[in-house]
């Protein structure tokens, strides 16, 4: 390892044991009030440390690849490292951000299911070999610019309850894979495993069973073509919840140890992003514009309208929306809910709201609907579990500004890290002391992940 990114300004807080992120937070809101008052992160990056232990305690051997573009910030990316986990990266950039953190090109796997042959080269080159690979037009150009190129054949599965399409969007059949096979051998390219994901919104774990049964399957066919398959891949869609990873080992671990048994040589890794990111970052957002609307307008199509007229419906705009932090809102739904910063009564009322991201357009549209008390201009709003699809690459659209970021670990976390022993020197000067009182400057203690 070489230790933190060269070219990356940016520095990790240890906590007092007196102080807590949400210190941090009051304490940041209170010099951006006075400052600015940009939109920011604060990441816990003991989080992902704390990830990592219950990873191994309850997954192990499986070892993990970090998908790059779930959260792509220097300090993640550090830390991960650090902790040994590899990377599963869908483009050049996200490679190179990797290597540029001394990462082998064995810990890391190229997982686009439609790759430009100008990146398969720059994979080539960099000596990353495994990659994913679904139809046989994709094969036809991985052998033309990799010749050493190790292919996971990705199959699909049949998510059914997921609500979603986007798993027979990606993967081939169990038919096909005979034909890719063939393809393979004519073209001398090597077939060394199988890839397939499992949606995080599935709820039927028996997915995983079909999968891991097909995955058996391809492995015996390929014995017949010659391959000598070493790998397997199960994919991400572990959410970050304990039970959720507990309850997926207890329908996989029977599974693997009758098909993929230990003394069969075969590699299990998996591809968890949202389970490290996702709750390890929380949002902070300002109130830069506010309006009263009419309720009928505020209420989703076909619900009746059961509110007493007199009472105020408000619009809240705020300094970051969909084409910035919320770019995920466009594709999926909020999986968090926001938390008004300033104190108020339990008795307070509440008010229908919606919150809408600053670019004024139409598409800009963050929460539809909520109960919260009346804002002003200048309020804070808090979202939590923001680490997943929010930081990586963001539009610039309306001169948007990236949001700062102020990495914190509290000594505990710090001290998991030093006693496996795997802290380097530059990682070590990285850190600086957060004393529980202090207030933190973020000129002074703290700059942007850009």
């Amino acid at each position: 390892m070489k230790g933190f990114l060269e070219d990356a300004n940016y520095s990790i807080g240890l906590l007092d044991e007196g102080a807590t992120l949400a210190d941090v937070i009051d304490n940041c809101i209170y010099e951006h009030t006075h400052a600015g008052k940009k939109a920011f992160y604060v990441g816990d990056l003991g989080k992902l440390v704390r990830n990592n232990i219950q990873w191994q305690n309850v997954m192990a051997p499986i070892k993990p690849f970090y998908p790059v573009k779930c959260n792509s910030t220097p300090g993640v990316l550090e830390i991960l490292g650090t902790l040994g986990v590899g990377f599963a990266c869908s483009s050049k950039s996200e490679m190179a951000l990797v290597q540029d953190l001394g990462i082998s090109p064995e810990n890391i796997i190229y997982t686009n299911p439609c790759k430009q042959a100008s990146q398969i080269k720059y994979a080539a080159k960099a000596g990353i070999n495994i990659m994913t690979c679904d139809n046989d037009i994709e094969l036809k150009k991985i052998s033309r610019n990799h010749p050493n190129a190790k292919l996971l054949l990705h199959i699909a599965t049949e998510d059914i309850t997921a609500g979603e399409e986007m798993n027979m969007k990606f993967g081939t059949t169990l038919k096909n894979c005979r034909h890719l096979m063939e393809c393979a051998k004519e073209l001398g390219v090597q077939i060394v495993g199988v890839k397939f994901h499992v949606s995080g919104s599935c709820k039927d774990l028996q997915t995983y069973i079909h999968a891991i049964s097909d995955a058996r399957c391809v492995f015996d066919m390929a014995e017949e073509f010659g391959f000598k398959m070493n790998m397997l891949d199960i994919g991400g869609g572990f959410t970050g919840s304990e039970l959720q990873l507990e309850e997926v080992n207890h329908v996989i671990r029977p599974l693997l140890d009758v098909y993929f048994p230990k003394e069969s040589g075969v590699n299990v890794i998996a591809e968890p992003g949202c389970y490290y990111v996702s709750s390890a970052f929380t949002l902070a957002v300002n109130v830069i514009a506010k309006k009263t609307v009419e309720y009928d307008k505020l209420l989703p199509s076909g619900v009746e309208q059961t509110r007493n007229d007199d009472e105020p419906v408000f619009t809240y705009y705020i300094n970051d929306g969909v084409y910035g932090s919320f770019a995920s809102k466009l594709s999926e739904k909020l999986n968090t809910i926001p938390e008004v910063h300033k104190k108020y009564k339990e008795d307070e009322p509440l008010f229908a709201s919606s919150l809408w991201g600053p670019s004024c357009d139409e598409l800009d549209q963050i929460v539809e609907n909520c109960l919260l008390p009346e804002l002003s201009v200048g309020d804070w709003l808090i979202f939590d579990n923001m680490g997943s699809g929010t930081l990586g690459e963001q539009s610039t659209f309306n001169d948007y500004q990236k949001p700062l970021i102020y990495y914190m670990m509290s000594f505990s976390d710090w001290d998991e890290i030093q006693d496996a022993g795997i802290a380097s020197d530059t990682l070590m000067k990285n850190f600086f002391f957060v004393p529980s009182c202090i207030q933190l400057s973020p000129e002074e203690r703290f700059s942007t992940a850009a």
